[in-house]
């Protein structure tokens, strides 16, 4: 079949967004799909030439900031026009739209659809004054949705009951060959408890309720935290590192191909964010053998267990979270069960059966191929 991915996020920006297209459409093309993935043009940021391979870019896409998380919009004269003449030429037996309900190119795509319309929500749809004052036209985009991908069941709240496509929650995949083949990082073997954090660099993210938390862990045991990422407010993250914390809090920068090898050089990975979207930290730490500390949302107890692959904690008490760090610092034996325990249990996310999970969703609303 021949699938129009549309999504504002996409390569060259990273995040968990980017990464479920990218890691959906190598699947669905190695099981002999066509896949082409709709996207702005990022000026603001460097891509490689890999990053164009199929890929169909409108528009001037900006990074904005909305609901304490960065986004994209993409603009510019005639994107309106350049999306509906990419459908009607590339005649897609289906278009799939990543957060179908926020601008642009998902409410565009929407609309100019001829054929069947799958759309997934990674987040909770911030509703607010918007579905107020827009109300009849979202549910009209919401109507047009022959079927609806939720990666938790709380990415559907408040908007469930507006639906009336097949609805299904699939949690998002993770490339358990990739983790498997990460290694540690020898500078970092030194006997101190390496504390991951590998969300985002937004206040979404978590990693300013991390950081205090951490600190507090620090005074009772060795440790150090390693934060993957950048973003513009990096600098920001950095202010907020206690000076007597400037040698132990590494920053290690975008993410790269060496993303398995910091999971492998990980004790403990912690996920605290607020938003129970997609979790794929906990899905890569729990892939990569590692126990898990999240923040205790309906989104993480879906992908685990208390006590098992790790601990679900409060998100707003650091107290909670330093004494875990130290509970797991102390107990070893503690640590590799969740690990093992987390290992297995991310399996049954790995990114061929999620991705045949959404081609199958799209043979039942009448997709042929």
């Amino acid at each position: 079949m021949r699938i129009g991915v549309v999504s504002e996020l996409y390569e060259p920006c990273v995040g968990a967004v980017p990464d479920h297209v990218r890691h959906f459409a190598r699947e669905a093309r190695r099981l002999g799909h066509v896949v082409k993935i709709v996207t702005g043009e990022m000026p603001d940021l460097p891509r490689s030439q890999d990053a164009d391979r199929d890929v169909i870019r409108v528009g001037s896409s900006l990074p904005v900031y909305r609901g304490g998380a960065l986004e994209r919009l993409t603009g510019g004269a005639g994107v309106g026009a350049a999306i509906r003449e990419v459908l009607a030429r590339e005649r897609f037996d289906v278009v799939h739209v990543h957060a179908p309900l926020t601008p642009v190119l998902p409410l565009l795509a929407v609309h100019h659809a001829a054929g069947p319309v799958v759309g997934t929500f990674h987040a909770p749809f911030r509703a607010g004054l918007l579905l107020r004052l827009l109300g009849r036209t979202l549910q009209r985009h919401l109507d047009r949705l022959d079927a609806v991908v939720a990666s938790s069941r709380a990415c559907l709240a408040p908007i469930e009951e507006r639906l009336h496509g097949d609805v299904r929650v699939i949690p998002t995949g993770v490339d358990l060959a990739r983790l498997a083949r990460g290694r540690r990082i020898r500078r970092y073997e030194d006997g101190k408890l390496n504390v991951l954090y590998a969300g985002p660099l937004e206040p979404r993210g978590g990693l300013e309720r991390l950081i205090p938390a951490f600190h507090c862990a620090w005074r009772q045991v060795d440790a150090r935290l390693i934060v993957l990422g950048a973003g513009p407010l990096l600098p920001w993250y950095r202010a907020l590192v206690p000076r007597e914390l400037s040698e132990e809090v590494v920053f290690a920068g975008r993410e790269t191909d060496e993303r398995a090898d910091w999971y492998a050089t990980a004790d403990v990975c912690c996920a605290p964010g607020l938003e129970p979207g997609a979790g794929a930290e906990v899905l890569e730490g729990m892939a990569a053998g590692r126990p898990v500390l999240a923040a205790d949302l309906e989104g993480h107890r879906e992908l685990m267990h208390h006590g098992r692959e790790g601990e679900l904690l409060a998100p707003e008490e650091p107290a909670a979270w330093a004494r875990a760090l130290v509970r797991l610092s102390r107990d070893p034996l503690r640590a590799a069960a969740y690990g093992e325990h987390g290992r297995f249990a991310a399996q049954r996310h790995a990114w061929p059966a999620v991705a045949r999970e959404i081609l199958g969703l799209y043979r039942a609303v009448g997709v042929r191929g």
